[in-house]
């Protein structure tokens, strides 16, 4: 399972949807860099492949960051990927 993660203006926490393939990944990736290289402001609007429910709609041009990761790996190291807080800086 791959996951999405997109960093918001003003929102400390991510969020994020989950894709069963690279391919797909990558597509939803691309997706969020083209919306927030386009200048204009329009609703981004995605689901998640693991919870067909859960569904997330953005404003791109609150869009600060994205990243995609394989969950799989995060659970073996003990420590998931994620955008660095403050708080871990400062430690």
């Amino acid at each position: 399972m791959y996951v999405i993660e997109i960093l918001l203006k003003n929102t400390a926490m991510p969020m994020s949807v989950q894709r069963k393939t690279v391919e797909e990944a990558n597509t939803v990736y691309q997706q969020v860099l083209e919306a927030t290289k386009s200048n204009d402001r329009s609703l981004l609007e995605l689901s998640c492949d693991r919870q067909p429910e859960k569904k997330i709609a953005v404003m791109t041009d609150s869009i600060v960051a994205a990243q995609m990761y394989e969950k799989s790996g995060a659970a073996a190291s003990g420590k998931t990927p994620g955008f660095v807080s403050y708080a871990e800086i400062a430690s």
